[in-house]
């Protein structure tokens, strides 16, 4: 191989191995490093769509922005979007490649490894440097065998292996000696350090701790990594979806007091998809977003029904726990109701799916709360798009990922106007009710933009009778990239890790 390379693996999922990642892709391209990201595998509802109108992972497009490169299939050749607990929709190369279940995911290797060694193989020929992602674990040793994203992928990139341990779940350093010892000999040989993330409190506490792992396990600490409460940075998977509105309910610091709060609702759909569209608003210093799973008593200004991997299983938990009369109770108070992808498809009349592509129903009745009708179709639609929302005028942004294409019927107006790249003319999208209280759309991301989701919120505060906020400039994405580079910057040993990618194997 051609380019130099480093690998970040974890001792279980969610441990921050894309955040690490990310920092590092920023850090070396600060350096003038040609860098690039690489995830063989990603097991996410999260995705994001190419240029070129295919899928990837979201979090493989934000290690791409951080590598100041516009995202592409090389950098996650394999997409697994689970639409049930065994199940799953296979992508490959940014393309559908079939359904897959849980006791046939050893065909990924068998079928798919050629895809992931000439991705990886173009990387190396183009770039200095290509960091790698770990999944999982790799101690997951009933799943060894199939392994093309752990050990199998740093053997193949030759690639010194980073290992990161989560302490704000506890028992790290079991976790980092455990994960060592079920390793092969000539794979333990590939990991040169480990890190420990999410630490609060005193570090020092930490010292005799670290000292036994590398005495025990003969590699150095490369850092203990403080956690980050306001962590901007998209996340990879629904895991981050526990923590996603963190920082919108704490009240430190805020010129809010909790009665001024906008309360949001997120319905907690199964196999939910693209939890990311909500970061904006959680991070507006106005709102609270809360999980909703069932019949609640707290007043919502807003409620919405998300993205989801499986629309039949996403309406019948939806009907099962009475989530519809949630939403009319909302209505009922003046709320708006908003549906982004699979959750627009929910709001419908009907849902329908002749060929069987996402469910074993043909007909289903949606909750008829938005006067339209989906329909799926084999082929999946993504595409970026941008637009703008006519009521207001705002510009508006963001891509499409789905199977169905959705109808207006009597009662329901276009929401938005967008084009795709390419295209000459917007051109109607999403759906509203007549009194504009019942919203659905296919653009996720669609709140990211700052104009567009004041005025969304501004909506709401009128309803309670409160004043209108000025438009925020946010954060571009570019400059949350760069504060978490900035803060890893002080808790890393880049030295010591820069020594590691010149040395390699």
């Amino acid at each position: 191989m051609a380019a130099k390379t480093l690998m970040v693996q974890g001792t279980a999922s969610h441990v921050g191995k894309s955040v690490l990642v990310t920092a590092l892709c920023r850090l070396f391209a600060r350096r003038g490093v040609k860098v690039a990201p690489f995830k063989a595998q990603n097991m996410s509802n999260n995705s994001f769509v190419t240029p070129d109108g295919r899928e990837i992972g979201r979090a493989q497009a934000v290690q791409a922005a951080a590598c100041r490169l516009a995202p592409r299939t090389d950098f996650n050749p394999v997409l697994i979007k689970p639409s049930g607990e065994r199940s799953a929709q296979l992508v490959v190369n940014g393309h559908v490649a079939g359904q897959l279940e849980a006791s046939d995911f050893g065909r990924i290797k068998r079928d798919h490894w050629p895809a992931v060694r000439d991705a990886l193989a173009r990387l190396a020929g183009e770039f200095d440097l290509v960091i790698l992602e770990g999944a999982g674990s790799p101690a997951e040793i009933n799943l060894r065998d199939r392994d093309i994203v752990n050990m199998a992928m740093a053997r193949e990139a030759r690639a010194p292996v980073i290992l990161a341990g989560d302490i704000d779940r506890g028992g790290v350093f079991a976790a980092l000696v455990g994960t060592l010892a079920l390793l092969e000999p000539e794979e333990r040989a590939y990991v040169k350090g480990f890190l420990i993330n999410k630490f609060r409190g005193d570090a020092d506490l930490l010292a005799p701790g670290v000292k036994m792992v590398e005495t025990r396990c003969e590699i150095p600490c490369l850092g203990v990594v403080p956690h980050w409460h306001d962590l901007q940075v998209p996340q990879e998977d629904s895991l981050g979806w526990e923590d996603q509105s963190s920082c919108s309910r704490s009240l430190h610091g805020s010129p809010f007091t909790l009665h001024e709060f906008l309360t949001i609702g997120v319905v907690d759909l199964p196999a939910i998809s693209n939890f990311t569209d909500f970061d904006a608003l959680a991070c507006e210093p106005d709102v609270r977003l809360v999980r909703v799973v069932g019949p609640i008593t707290e007043p919502l200004d807003a409620l919405i029904f998300p993205g989801t991997k499986n629309t039949a299983a996403a309406l019948r938990f939806v009907k099962d726990r009475k989530l519809h009369l949630v939403a009319r109770q909302v209505l009922a108070a003046g709320g708006k109701i908003v549906g982004l992808c699979g959750g627009f498809q929910l709001l419908g009349k009907r849902i329908l799916d002749p060929d069987l592509v996402e469910s074993s129903e043909g007909e289903l009745e949606g909750l008829g709360l938005l006067p339209v009708t989906t329909s799926f179709a084999r082929d999946k639609v993504t595409v970026g798009v941008s637009g703008r929302h006519p009521a207001s005028g705002c510009p508006v942004e963001g891509y499409e990922v789905h199977m169905g294409r959705t109808s207006l019927d009597a009662g329901a107006v276009p929401w938005l106007e967008v084009r795709a790249e390419g295209e000459a003319a917007l051109r109607p999208e999403g759906a509203s009710s007549e009194d504009g209280l019942v919203l659905g759309t296919y653009v996720h991301g669609l709140f990211d933009a700052v104009a567009f989701r004041r005025v969304f919120l501004n909506g709401l505060r009128e309803v309670r009778g409160w004043a209108a906020l000025p438009v925020q400039s946010g954060m571009a994405l570019d400059e949350q990239i760069d504060r978490l580079a900035d803060f890893m910057a002080k808790h890393l040993d880049l030295t010591a890790i820069e020594a590691m990618v010149e040395r390699g194997l």
